[in-house]
C-alpha cells in the first residue's frame, strides 16, 4: 500500500473514531500534499510525501521551541501531539553507527578530501538518508569527518 493510500485510510479511520486531533493533523498533511500536486502538476510518490512530512515535522519542532520560550506550554503540547502523529508515517530512523557507515561509504565513493567536497558527499547521502536521519545531524557528522 502506498503512503498516500495509508494516509487516506487513516483519515477515514480517524473520522469514524471521532479523533478530532488526529483528524485535524491528517487533514493538514493531505492539504499540503494536494497543494504540492496542484502547484507542481505532478502525482506524488512516497518520496515526495516523506519530504512533505519531514518539512512539517521540522516546522513543529521550531514552533515547540518558540512556544516554550514564550511560556505557552499549552500550544507546545498541541504541536508535540501533531509531531507524534506525523512521525508515525516516517520510516524507522537510522542509528548513529548506521549513519556513520553511510558517511564512510559516501566519502569513499566521492573521494572527498576536505571541507570543499562537502556538497558532493551530502549530494550522495541525501537520497539514501532522506526521512531516515536528521540531515542537520548528518551534515555535522560529515563536516567532522572531512575536517580530519
Amino acid at each position: 500500500m502506498s503512503l498516500k493510500q495509508q494516509i487516506n485510510d487513516d483519515m477515514k479511520a480517524a473520522m469514524r473514531a471521532k479523533e478530532a486531533g488526529r483528524l485535524a493533523t491528517i487533514r493538514l498533511l493531505t492539504a499540503a500534499m494536494k497543494q504540492k500536486e496542484v502547484d507542481e502538476r505532478i502525482e506524488l510518490n512516497d518520496t515526495h510525501i516523506l519530504a512533505i512530512i519531514e518539512k512539517m515535522i521540522k516546522q513543529r519542532k521550531d514552533s515547540i521551541t518558540q512556544f516554550e520560550a514564550g511560556g505557552r506550554q499549552d500550544l507546545a503540547d498541541i504541536e508535540k501531539a501533531e509531531m507524534e502523529i506525523l512521525s508515525a508515517y516516517m520510516p524507522a530512523a537510522l542509528s548513529e553507527a548506521e549513519i556513520q557507515a553511510e558517511i564512510a561509504a559516501a566519502l569513499a565513493a566521492t573521494g572527498a578530501a576536505g571541507p570543499q567536497d562537502m556538497g558532493k558527499v551530502i549530494g550522495v547521502l541525501r537520497p539514501k538518508l532522506a526521512g531516515r536521519a536528521d540531515m542537520g545531524v548528518v551534515s555535522g557528522l560529515v563536516k567532522a569527518a572531512l575536517a580530519k
